[in-house]
């Protein structure tokens, strides 16, 4: 048999939560971030369903020319910028835009002539402490970019935010000040805001803004949902029951006995584990659902499959339905469950698994 395990991808939940970003943003453009294979969901597929973004932004040149290669003619960030000599060729040759946060990229730029100037994004680090240059550097910088025969004008100005997903966070709106602080008299585009902000600072928005994890209806904020925030889960993770057994009071389940039978009781086999990307660390207790009802996961997830207690559904039958996450049962709840978050749940569903566009 082929394995169960299958990734449902919502195609026009991702353009309505792209509208979702407009809607919000309306003076903004767009650019989609789609990067790490557009979190777990298939990059190019995702890109195809998106293609009304303004851009794309990706972390790596790998990933900008698997969507050139695919057809894709958008204008496409590294976020990450370019790590040495070799890939200022390609990115000239497939008109990619990059990030530059770092002096030896500008010294790059000024020692090679470039068959044609490149688009770039100063990033100057407002407080998340990662990639940029320190405020009090930006001019100077952004001096020697514009005296530069390989960059193209006009450059643009962007920030990121370290704690937009934090509501109450007063540093955000610190750091906002401090980039518009830092690029007052420049002129060039700007942009601020991620998912977080995007939704929570308004004030964050101006030239272009960079939705992530929303576009794929997860909520960038640790007390909501997705759909509490207006947005449609695009991946729905799903796989079938392949067992059901009978134990007796005092039995224990799975790997190491960690869960024990309370009664006589019904158990049932979920052909999906650690190996497809279900979080082994859940504890007991983890909601998955069959026939539209939430039953709990018990004992220790495995590499191929879990176990679930049946006690609640005594019509059940082998080879139905299960959810592990998404439409009914939200990737949140599930990453909260495994003391991780939705993003990195997303992002780890394997290749074995299969995808199926809906």
């Amino acid at each position: 048999m082929t394995r169960a395990a299958e990734a449902r991808i919502d195609l026009s939940a991702l353009q309505s939560n792209l509208q979702r970003v407009r809607s919000l943003a309306p003076a903004s453009r767009v650019m989609a971030i789609i990067k790490a294979n557009g979190y777990g969901h298939g990059m190019l597929r995702v890109a195809k369903a998106l293609s009304a973004a303004d851009a794309f932004g990706v972390a790596c040149l790998e990933e900008a020319l698997s969507l050139r290669d695919a057809g894709f003619t958008q204008p496409i960030l590294l976020l990450e910028g370019f790590y040495e000599t070799a890939e200022l060729e390609p990115i000239c040759r497939h008109n990619l835009t990059v990030v530059v946060h770092q002096g030896f990229q500008i010294d790059m730029l000024e020692k090679n002539a470039l068959p044609a100037p490149i688009a770039i994004w100063l990033k100057i680090d407002s407080g998340m402490h990662r990639l940029g240059f320190d405020p009090q550097q930006a001019a100077q910088a952004c001096r020697r970019l514009q005296a530069c025969r390989s960059v193209a004008p006009p450059l643009r100005l962007m920030t990121h935010l370290a704690d937009a997903d934090n509501r109450q966070d007063v540093v955000t709106q610190r750091q906002i000040d401090c980039f518009n602080s830092a690029v007052s008299g420049i002129v060039g585009e700007r942009s601020i805001a991620n998912s977080a902000a995007v939704i929570a600072r308004p004030q964050s928005h101006v030239d272009w803004v960079r939705p992530g994890i929303m576009l794929y209806g997860i909520s960038p904020f640790g007390d909501s949902i997705g759909t509490a925030e207006g947005l449609r889960p695009v991946m729905t993770f799903i796989s079938k029951l392949i067992a059901i057994n009978t134990f007796k009071k005092g039995d224990r389940i799975g790997y190491g006995g960690e869960w024990e039978c309370p009664e006589d009781m019904t158990v049932g086999v979920v052909a999906a584990g650690y190996g497809d990307g279900y979080p082994r660390g859940v504890s007991s207790g983890t909601p998955i659902v069959i026939n539209g009802q939430r039953i709990p996961v018990i004992g220790r997830v495995s590499m191929d499959m879990i176990t679930v207690d049946l006690r609640g559904l005594p019509s059940v039958r082998a080879g139905e339905t299960v959810t592990l996450w998404g439409d009914g049962l939200p990737v949140e709840e599930i990453a909260q469950c495994a003391n991780t978050i939705p993003y990195e749940l997303v992002c780890r569903v394997t290749q074995r698994v299969r995808f199926v566009e809906c």
